[in-house]
Parts: structure tokens; C-alpha cells; sequence
């Protein structure tokens, strides 16, 4: 991996993070996730409308991956309204990778090597430590389990994804039409959770939103570039760096407590991801 592809990485991982601080600050943590996924869909729609249909055997997997993605984003909203970045950001983005694992060895038959055994045992005995602290400080308990949905939605868009570019044969359209359907699904299923309410929203709301949507978008498409420049074990170890900028975004900008526990859980969560990824 050459020092600018490193350094682009690393640029994507803090946008990652940075976007998910953004959503945090937010008075209504749904409506600003609610404008990034409309301004994303709309982007996709854009793409879309000038490419042809996807075949209809790539449908089911866009439907399926649209309502992962929503969901995703429903239960990282909940999680934000409950706790501080740098408690949710580090059990949602690290169970994710453990649970793609697990699913990988019952669904798709994938082997793991002793270092991955020992990765997730590490990654695993992180997220506890970091579920624990939320406990142990007198945090809000429910962002746990809406934390864990968001990795288990994660994982969930992560296999099928992966599988389902592959049938589409073309990754940007499948993206764009993944973005479109998500949007379609998402703002019905807010408004119906939180009333129309969710609708209405003032000039802050739409610049975390905006800013959400380009982070998230540039952060994609720097690692999608990455992947093409450098070995996919060395992009997806070091992008898993984005826990790390998100602990410290909340420590040093937002005011998140910290302690020895949560950057000792939180160093063991990056650590247990690089090895299931090298």
C-alpha cells in the first residue's frame, strides 16, 4: 500500500466518523437522518435514471439490502438519541464485523483461520468491555441493544451487498438503485414512527444532513477507489481505524466522558478487527 493510498484510508475512516458525529450533534437525530438518506437517494436516482433497469434477478437483493440499510439507520438514530458517540459508534461499527463472520461460516461455508478465531475473541471481549461501561457509568442502558441492532442491520447489508453487486455485475448501479430504495422506504417508515413531525425542520437540520450525505458518500467512495489501488485485507483493517476517530471526536469535541475503560474497550475493538481482516 503505497503513503497516499494509506493516507486516503485513513481520510475515509475520519470521514466515517465525522459524519456519524455530525448525525450525534443534531437536535432530531432523525430528521438530519432523514435528509442525508433523501439527498443520497436523490443522487441515486440522478444515476439511475440515465442507466438501464437492473436485471430482475438483482431486484430481490436491492430490496433486501434497501430495508437492511433503513434499518441501519433507524436503530443507529435510536442509539444516538441514548448515548455518546464514543460509546455507540465503537459496539456499532465493531459487532458488525464479528457478526459477518459468524454468518459467513453457516451461510456461505468461509473457513476462519486461527488469526481470525483470535480476532474475534479479541473484538468480541472489546464490545463487551465498551457494553459494560454503559452499565458500570449509569449511561442510558437501551443504547446497547439499539446499538447492536445497527450491527446486526450492518452485517446484514455487508453479505448481501457483496453478493448481490456480484449479480448485478456493475457496483455503481447497484449502489445508486440500493440509495433510491432506501430512500423510498426510509421516510415512510420515520414518519410513521415519529410522526410528521420528523418532517419539519429548521436550516441546522439540513446542513448535518447535507454534510452527512457528502461524508458518507466521499468516505464510500474513497475505500470502493482504495480497494482497486491496494490489497481489500489492508483497506478494510485500516478503514476499522474510523472507531478510533470516533472515540476521540466525542472526547475532544463533544465532550464525551472518558476513562481507562472505554479507551482500553475501544483499542481492543479496532485491534480484533484488524486481525479478522489481515
Amino acid at each position: 500500500m503505497s503513503a497516499f493510498v494509506f493516507f486516503a484510508v485513513l481520510a475515509a475512516a475520519l470521514l466515517h466518523a465525522s459524519w456519524n458525529a455530525l448525525i450525534k450533534s443534531g437536535g432530531n437525530k432523525f430528521t438530519s437522518m432523514l435528509i442525508m438518506t433523501v439527498l443520497q437517494g436523490a443522487f441515486g436516482g440522478v444515476i439511475a435514471l440515465f442507466s438501464a433497469l437492473p436485471a430482475s434477478e438483482v431486484w430481490p437483493w436491492l430490496l433486501i439490502s434497501a430495508l437492511f440499510h433503513s434499518g441501519y439507520k433507524l436503530f443507529l438514530s435510536y442509539a444516538y438519541e441514548q448515548g455518546d458517540l464514543s460509546r455507540v459508534y465503537p459496539i456499532a461499527r465493531g459487532a458488525a464485523p464479528m457478526i459477518v463472520l459468524a454468518l459467513s461460516g453457516f451461510l456461505l461455508s468461509d473457513l476462519l483461520d486461527t488469526l481470525e478465531v483470535f480476532g474475534v475473541l479479541i473484538l468480541g471481549l472489546g464490545i463487551l468491555f465498551m457494553a459494560r461501561g454503559a452499565f458500570a457509568n449509569g449511561e442510558s442502558l437501551r443504547l446497547v441493544p439499539f446499538a447492536f441492532g445497527s450491527a446486526l442491520m450492518t452485517a446484514g447489508y455487508s453479505i448481501v451487498d457483496g453478493l448481490g453487486a456480484r449479480v448485478a455485475g456493475d457496483a455503481a448501479l447497484y449502489v445508486a438503485w440500493m440509495f433510491f430504495l432506501d430512500a423510498l422506504i426510509f421516510t415512510p417508515v420515520c414518519v410513521a414512527l415519529r410522526g410528521r413531525g420528523v418532517l419539519r425542520s429548521e436550516r441546522q437540520d439540513w446542513s448535518i444532513g447535507a454534510g452527512a450525505a457528502a461524508g458518507s458518500y466521499a468516505a464510500y467512495a474513497i475505500v470502493v477507489w482504495a480497494m482497486t489501488q491496494a490489497p481489500i485485507a489492508l483497506v478494510t483493517a485500516l478503514r476499522e481505524t474510523s472507531i478510533l476517530f470516533a472515540v476521540l471526536i466525542g472526547w475532544w469535541i463533544m465532550g464525551d466522558k472518558m476513562d481507562r475503560g472505554k479507551a482500553v474497550a475501544a483499542s481492543l475493538i479496532v485491534i480484533g478487527v484488524a486481525l479478522t481482516r489481515i
